[in-house]
């Protein structure tokens, strides 16, 4: 059973992100979690004497939120009404990064769904700051960030971003290759390279290891130079190959890093176009060593 959390503030771009959950998960079973979070304005101090009127508009947001989670089920259902997908509501006084990290961690939730904001011309901003937000607070689960507008398409193409500098463990491959056997999608793993140069041993080793870990998921390795940008390389990639999902690790010094810190002028409209699944690190924490055993026997086995 997979719990996934949405955050939602009611508008078309949350409900957009919805939308694609409920295809995207229509064959599975599902524990869906819609989370509306609201802080209401509080009169400052000098009407303080008014507090009742401040206990009456924070039990009147509380209402609004409430209400407007009901009315999302009630959409869902009626066009969905899929026997597979159970929702909770989750209306909370608190800011949405916070509450998603608790969420997260209480409840073990596995996925957190988000739309992301189509930037208006003005501030091109990298997916909207509350998704970005949640990207770097929520250490311990994926986050599927899906664009405003984008329609959905069963994702048969997944590009994975890496520069095989880092070593990655089975637990964090496991959301893409999840994904890869749901819809028997084919990986295309994209190395963007600053001048094109030999792999280091290092990053051949790492790469020997990925390919063992997708076993016999159908990948490709596809090396591309860089033009101007990481987002910018990454974003005509997926035009090129007609990717409908693409998978970053998020760690210190990886694309996903660089991307969320690339000055705005070389950030072209990268937010605007495909779904980002972003995967946490991991890391060997969280794994016991029989685990780890258990790992290697079944590489060993594997040859």
């Amino acid at each position: 059973m997979q719990k996934i959390l949405i955050p939602t503030d009611f508008s078309e771009n949350a409900w957009n992100a919805i939308d694609y959950a409920m295809q995207l998960f229509r064959n599975k079973r599902c524990t869906f979690y819609l989370l509306n979070t609201y802080t209401p304005v509080i009169p400052s101090s000098r009407f303080m004497a008014k507090m009742v009127d401040g206990v009456r508009i924070v039990d009147a947001v509380r209402e609004t939120s409430e209400r407007g989670l009901q009315k999302t089920v009630a959409r869902i259902k009626s066009k969905y009404g899929n026997p597979n997908h159970t929702f909770e509501t989750i209306s909370s006084f608190n800011l949405l990064m916070e509450e998603v990290k608790d969420i997260v961690e209480t409840l073990g939730i596995h996925l957190v769904v988000t739309g992301t904001k189509g930037a208006s011309g003005v501030d091109e901003v990298f997916m909207g700051s509350n998704t970005v937000r949640i990207i770097k607070s929520t250490k311990k689960c994926p986050i599927l960030a899906i664009p405003y507008n984008f329609e959905y398409v069963t994702p048969s193409e997944i590009a994975f971003a890496t520069d095989f500098n880092r070593f990655y463990t089975t637990s964090e491959l496991s959301p893409l290759l999840e994904m890869a056997k749901m819809f028997k999608a084919t990986i295309r793993i994209v190395h963007v390279q600053y001048g094109i140069k030999a792999l280091s041993e290092l990053q051949q080793f790492n790469l020997n290891m990925l390919r063992r870990y997708l076993g016999d998921v159908e990948h490709y390795i596809h090396t591309v130079s860089e033009l101007n940008s990481v987002s910018h390389t990454l974003e005509m990639f997926s035009k090129e190959l007609d990717i409908h999902l693409l998978a970053l690790l998020n760690y210190q010094h990886s694309y996903m890093e660089k991307m969320t810190r690339e000055p705005i002028i070389k950030r072209t409209a990268f937010h605007t176009q495909i779904p980002l699944l972003v995967i946490p690190e991991l890391g060997m924490e969280g794994i016991s060593v029989e685990e780890e055993q258990e790992e290697e026997q079944k590489m060993e086995s594997h040859h």
